[in-house]
């Protein structure tokens, strides 16, 4: 077993290092798992660029991560086995309180404090470390052969399916996303998967294209008319949900544009700083407007994301931009942070002899 890790860590704005820690000791309800990538996600580079000053540093970030089993605690469960290519539930739960017996997972009394401090300092879930002590329950296997750094976004479409699922979306409704970034289109993906409609838009030509590539139509909302161009694309049918998954207020403010009567919109997307809503009371009354945020992850949701990813029903292939190993993660960092990035994937071992991903 291996008696060391080594992960990366934001130890200020626009630097990021790569350390090295003594591996925690495997318990019976664990699992240790050699990992292989972790993708850099928006809250990462947000801390990277000193945007988020609400997170302590230094960051053992990463959350978009994906690896093999390698060993097991003697109670880690007999539906995990050595070799298996798991992806990590990163929003944990007790599963014994009242809030988890009903369901509500994310609203567990029980869990710690979102950042906690470890014995030697750091902050963080240690996602971009090349191996990784998981409790076995915060695992998800999975059983088709799809690229780790696919894998990886397990979470991001876990949160994308909570927002879902809280729309209610059914087959043929219709859906506007604001939005073609990573998140935007994890969300169209996912809104199609459930059978709606779906239309983007968007401002940025890159952005544009990829949603174009996905198959969705693309509506660019500084075009004269672009709202009957929406109505139209639509056959005169009534918008039944917008989601928002761009923080900024000008996407506030095409949401409350495009509304109609009864429509829904999910604020998905975070700002920093915060956008602005400008919308009165009175036009939520009179259009019986719903109005809802969304943030993390019930445990149903991420094993829906899963069987989305395992099955292929949701492909993400498309929003991976570019790879780098561990040791360039500062130059990772600097590509993810660049404007109209897609997801950058790090890879924690250093060549193909290595790296398991050779065995996909």
């Amino acid at each position: 077993m291996e008696e060391r890790m080594r992960f990366g860590v934001i130890t200020a704005a626009h630097q990021a290092e790569v350390h090295e820690r003594p591996l925690p000791p495997l318990g019976d309800d664990q699992v240790l798992l050699r990992m292989e990538t972790c993708n850099i996600c928006t809250t990462d580079y947000g801390l990277w660029t000193g945007a988020r000053k609400n997170q302590p540093m230094p960051m053992a970030g990463g959350h978009e991560n994906a690896g093999v089993i390698i060993k097991k605690g003697k109670n880690a469960g007999s539906h995990l086995n050595i070799g298996d290519r798991v992806g990590l539930v990163a929003y944990e739960n007790c599963g014994q309180c009242r809030e988890c017996r009903l369901g509500h997972t994310l609203g567990c009394t029980n869990i710690e404090d979102d950042w906690v401090q470890s014995e030697d300092g750091y902050w963080g879930d240690f996602g971009f470390a090349n191996y990784y002590v998981a409790d076995a329950r915060n695992v998800i296997k999975f059983h088709s052969d799809i690229p780790f750094e696919e894998i990886g976004f397990l979470e991001n479409l876990s949160t994308v399916m909570h927002g879902i699922r809280m729309l209610d979306i059914k087959p043929f409704e219709t859906v506007v996303v604001i939005g073609a970034g990573t998140m935007g289109l994890l969300n169209a993906m996912a809104a199609r998967a459930y059978g709606a409609e779906v239309l983007v838009t968007e401002v940025d030509e890159k952005k544009i294209a990829r949603a174009k590539e996905e198959g969705f139509p693309v509506i660019h909302p500084g075009e004269a008319g672009y709202q009957e161009q929406i109505r139209e694309s639509f056959n005169g049918r009534a918008l039944n949900s917008i989601i928002v998954a761009a923080g900024v207020t000008p996407a506030n403010r095409q949401a409350l544009e495009l509304a109609q009567m009864d429509t829904k919109i999910l604020f998905f997307a975070a700002g920093y700083p915060a956008p602005d809503l400008p919308v009165g009371s009175n036009e939520i009354h009179y259009k019986r407007l719903r109005l809802m945020g969304t943030f993390g992850a019930e445990l149903s949701d991420i094993q829906i994301a899963a069987d989305l990813l395992d099955s292929g029903r949701v492909k993400v292939s498309g929003l991976i931009e570019a790879h780098y190993p561990l040791d360039d993660i500062q130059k990772a960092y600097e590509a993810a942070s660049t404007p109209g990035a897609y997801r950058v994937a790090v890879h924690m071992w250093k060549d193909e002899e290595e790296s398991l991903c050779t065995l996909r």
